[in-house]
């Protein structure tokens, strides 16, 4: 079975949520509960301090309170990879970090799905909107988030089903996957891996800004 067959599912009514992370910012946008229309919300700052016992990075708390507090359906993360669609230490932090959200959050189901060319959607949008990207990154990565979710929701259209590959996670005391999290080994990586720096992510469908 292709991991983007894993944990396919059909598309129901609801909010959705996609995280276009990078390893200074995160970028998030929403849907409408009726996934027609993606647009920004925020843009957060990466916390790269080590957690206090039981607690979350900053960043990765506020993105567990959005989901509760927009009700969210589903929650996508932005997979970067090579132009040739091979994976690359990008990609690796994109899950780890996936794993992460994915275990704060389920059951609501983290789908990891392909943004290669997001950054570069974003810039080309918002030069034809007349901003310069150079001195507005936070809106970049807000923008990247809503390429990624607007692909996404088309393909929910299109397809009937949720794009992406499903995370599964394994919850500690549990012997037993569940579904939103990539299992034991991701799950050790998501404390080692960072995740990458949009500005030197040219080699994986990401231009030097």
């Amino acid at each position: 079975m292709r991991p983007a067959d894993v944990g396919e599912e059909l598309v129901v009514r609801g909010t959705r949520l996609a995280v276009d992370v990078g390893s200074v910012r995160v970028g998030v946008a929403v849907s409408d509960p009726d996934g027609l229309i993606a647009t920004p919300v925020e843009t957060l700052a990466r916390d790269s301090r080590r957690p206090a016992p039981g607690a979350l990075p900053t960043d990765l708390a506020r993105l567990v309170d959005e989901v509760g507090e927009r009700n969210a359906a589903v929650v996508y993360v932005g997979l970067p990879r090579h132009l040739s669609g091979d994976e690359g230490s990008a990609s690796a932090a994109a899950r780890a970090y996936a794993v992460m959200l994915a275990q704060a959050i389920a059951p609501v189901p983290v789908r990891l799905v392909d943004e290669r060319m997001s950054t570069v959607s974003a810039h080309q949008a918002l030069r034809a909107a007349g901003r310069s990207t150079r001195h507005h990154r936070q809106v970049v990565d807000q923008a990247a988030a809503v390429v990624i979710l607007q692909t996404a929701l088309d393909a929910e259209r299109a397809t009937g089903r949720r794009p992406g590959e499903r995370v599964l996670v394994s919850l500690a005391g549990a012997s037993d996957e569940r579904e939103g999290g990539c299992g034991v080994e991701q799950d050790q990586q998501a404390e080692s891996l960072p995740a990458r720096h949009h500005a030197d992510d040219g080699p994986e469908g990401r231009p030097s800004e």
